[in-house]
């Protein structure tokens, strides 16, 4: 469970778009998992077990916020993931991170997991609970407005 903190954080932070949330969402992930252990079925994949995981609190959690009336931070207020360089390459991550966010929820997720995560379309698809086809519907249009959008930021 150690070694997927790191993949999971960063799937959190590209689904909550905060640092402060993404951490939270990895915490609560974490302790769902370690009190769940007994559900979780050996042979089979820990790390999709785990996003599964993360992923239903993320939408248990955004659920919630909406409720509540409250909002996301602004994309503007976010601070660069994984900003490992000089200005031009924060510059640059900076912009992903904005296309990232104007992304909708099922675009955005397809993309974090096939792309940035590096699931197979199948994998992906059983995290999110979805056929493979609409996962790639969702994978192809969320590139597709990823690469407008960037265009736009260039």
């Amino acid at each position: 469970m150690l070694a997927l903190l790191p993949r999971l954080r960063r799937f959190a932070a590209g689904l909550a778009r905060d640092p402060a949330r993404a951490d939270d969402l990895c915490q609560m992930t974490v302790e769902r998992a370690l009190r769940s252990r007994d559900q979780w079925q050996a042979g089979t994949r820990m790390d999709s077990w785990m996003y599964r995981i993360m992923r239903n609190l993320w939408i248990d959690e955004t659920r919630a916020a909406n409720r509540r009336g409250q909002t996301f931070v602004d994309e503007e207020a976010g601070a660069a993931v994984g900003a490992d360089g000089g200005q031009e390459a924060r510059a640059m991550l900076t912009d992903v991170d904005r296309a990232m966010a104007r992304l909708p929820d099922d675009q955005r997720e397809a993309v974090l997991l096939v792309m940035v995560e590096g699931w197979s379309y199948k994998e992906a698809a059983d995290i999110v609970g979805c056929p493979v086809g609409t996962l790639n519907s969702r994978l192809v249009r969320g590139r597709d407005a990823l690469l407008a959008l960037l265009g736009e930021a260039a």
